[in-house]
């Protein structure tokens, strides 16, 4: 990885909020402060973090101000979990992101294989590893109101997610760049794009049947959308981690593959978003009816996703995480200075 040692010492980035917002919404949730104190309570319990890294895992990532602009409807309690669920994934990948298990992927499996006997064996005892005991009381929420499809969705999902993060974990310890098609396919599993969804139906308590996600056109478009969240995570999170030294990200794969710099890897990837947009608007004109009642609550689920996507995209700019020391006001050609080798 010498080549990506020597970088410049700033890039320029586009407003992806307004290329995403050319067909997501933008709304805020009422609920955010009374759902936040709800669930900063329950992890104040779990044995993550210490004080200092709890406090700055907390206030980086503003997690509450994430569920509000990506579950605009969603009622306190339900908000309350979203918060959780935020917790738990953010947590979970930051250990296999940053933390211990960063470059161990065994390790990682391992965690994998604890958490996976929380839904295998439901009527076992609560796991005493905590991201294991996160996901124990997550599951727990979310089968006390969701539809047994969108549980198993959720299930499905996990597995997903879980098992690319030890691919990653793998690629990682291996200093391995995938290829741009194959980084694609694995970003749509390490975002959690599928667990997301699932969590959109439990939002809203929405009841949609499995003929649903089966339609070919429902796929492609929980493609796109997972794509236009995960695209401009990659560019707003580039300058973190290279900071960090963490090459598994799509701007790192764009420069590898096509030999390009910086600069213009990030405009090929900003213009990938840009078509990325269109596919999506292409692929809802092409929607198929599934009936009068179940196209009522898939207009919901689409809206809402939509709603998802676009707080998403905003929260990224809005939290320190990735964007600390640089002012966000004006998103037009954001100037991003280089943060240096281990900053973070």
């Amino acid at each position: 990885m010498q080549r990506y040692q020597s970088l410049p010492p700033q890039f320029y980035l586009q407003d992806l909020a307004a290329i995403t917002g050319r067909v997501c919404e933008l709304r805020v949730n009422p609920h955010q402060a009374e759902a936040d104190r709800a669930a900063r309570s329950w992890f104040n319990q779990m044995s993550v973090y210490n004080d200092r890294n709890k406090s700055k895992f907390l206030n980086y990532g503003k997690f509450d101000l994430f569920a509000a602009l990506s579950f605009p409807d969603a009622d306190s309690m339900h908000l309350e979990t979203c918060i959780m669920f935020f917790f738990w994934a953010f947590s979970t990948d930051d250990l296999s992101d940053e933390g211990d298990l960063q470059s161990k992927p065994d390790a990682v499996q391992a965690g994998h294989d604890i958490s996976v006997s929380v839904y295998t064996n439901p009527d076992g005892p609560r796991p005493q590893y905590p991201y294991a005991a996160m996901f124990y009381d997550l599951l727990t929420r979310f089968r006390g109101t969701s539809t047994i499809g969108a549980y198993h969705r959720f299930i499905r999902a996990f597995e997903a997610w879980s098992s690319s993060q030890v691919t990653q974990s793998r690629n990682r310890s291996q200093d391995r760049i995938p290829s741009v098609d194959e980084f694609i396919l694995m970003r749509r599993a390490t975002i959690g794009g599928a667990l997301v969804e699932a969590m959109i139906e439990y939002s809203l308590d929405l009841n949609l049947p499995d003929v649903v996600f089966e339609s070919p056109i429902i796929k492609a478009m929980s493609d796109a959308t997972t794509d236009l969240m995960t695209w401009p995570n990659d560019l707003c999170s580039f300058n973190k981690e290279q900071s960090d030294g963490d090459y598994q990200n799509l701007v790192f794969c764009i420069m590898h593959e096509r030999d390009v710099g910086l600069q213009e890897a990030i405009n090929i990837l900003t213009e990938m978003l840009n078509q990325r947009v269109d596919d999506y608007i292409k692929l809802k004109s092409e929607l198929p009816s599934f009936g009068a009642d179940v196209d009522v609550e898939l207009e919901k689920y689409l809206h809402a996703l939509e709603n998802f996507v676009q707080g998403t995209v905003l929260w990224y700019y809005l939290s320190p995480r990735y964007f600390r020391g640089v002012d966000v006001t004006n998103r037009e050609n954001l100037v991003v200075p280089l943060f240096e080798k281990g900053a973070f």
